[in-house]
């Protein structure tokens, strides 16, 4: 390779490395996402709440969870604290349903009035940037192992907190936990 050449593949090297560097999310609140309504969600919109991201799924044995998650959004809404649903077909087929159909399910099986997004990857080398981020900044930073993990994030979006799916929306880790970064003003 000729001397224009490797100046040219350092200069393109050296370009892709500084906009990825660029482009590196430093919170959970840097990325967008889709909701069910197919509208671009920015999660900036979230910044200075707390928020928990929950993988959700329709028909699993943890769908039940709905109704704990919808009460602690009702009770701490006014405090600042957010639930977002972000569905996932990835355990067991247990989220078949189009948006529309997830949406009509949230909306008649359990009144859920909290943001839910569209259905998305959530594991491993497919993972939509939003959980590959969660899960990096988890204390386990292993893939999310079944539906309705859990992950608290404080006003500033960075995580401080995972809750595995057998972690009852009404847990008092998870309560106490959400009680503590509403607390943090």
């Amino acid at each position: 390779m000729n001397l224009i050449a490797r100046v040219a593949v350092a200069a393109v090297v050296l370009f892709a490395s500084a906009c990825t560097a660029a482009e590196k999310p430093t919170s959970a609140y840097d990325f967008k996402m889709k909701a069910l309504d197919g509208k671009e969600v920015d999660l900036s919109k979230f910044k200075g709440k707390v928020v928990l991201f929950v993988n959700v799924a329709s028909e699993c044995g943890y769908t039940p969870q709905y109704t704990g998650l919808q009460d602690l959004y009702a009770k701490h809404e006014k405090d600042g604290f957010v639930v977002v649903g972000v569905p996932s077909n990835e355990f067991g087929n247990q989220e078949p349903g189009t948006d529309d159909e997830i949406a009509k399910f949230c909306a008649t099986n359990y009144m859920v009035s909290f943001p839910m997004l569209a259905k998305v990857s959530i594991k491993g080398s497919s993972a939509v940037p939003l959980f590959k981020y969660l899960v990096s900044k988890s204390d386990d930073t292993k893939d999310v192992g079944w539906n309705f993990e859990k992950f608290l994030v404080d006003r500033k979006g960075q995580v401080v907190s995972r809750f595995k799916s057998a972690v009852d929306p009404s847990a008092e880790e998870l309560t106490k936990a959400i009680q503590a970064e509403l607390a943090k003003k």
